[in-house]
């Protein structure tokens, strides 16, 4: 499985990416935001650590995941990004929408 999610102390979701975040994955990225509509949690993480590579697509996914989630009135962190993902994420002006760490 490529995309995983978690929960912790039932507060936080935590969404694990494995290999290339592309178009590829979206079916396993909508069986995630379907399990995040049935609960509400105060904190949401994107572990990115084992991203190699990731397209438009992943960014539009992660767009989706905020809009899912509450938009403007959620936490969203993205976690453990790797030297190339976060210049994607800069370009695309994404620390404007989520806390990178």
């Amino acid at each position: 499985m490529t995309v995983k999610l978690t929960t912790t102390n039932g507060n936080e979701a935590v969404i694990s990416i494995v290999g290339r975040f592309d178009f590829s994955t979206h079916g396993e990225f909508r069986h995630v935001l379907d399990a995040l509509r049935a609960n509400k949690y105060a904190k949401y993480t994107v572990d990115m650590g084992a991203v190699d590579d990731m397209d438009s697509a992943a960014l539009g996914m992660l767009l989706l995941l905020r809009d899912t989630v509450g938009g403007d009135k959620s936490e969203v962190q993205l976690v453990r990004c790797r030297m190339e993902v976060r210049e994607m994420l800069k370009m695309a002006n994404f620390q404007d929408l989520f806390r990178i760490v």
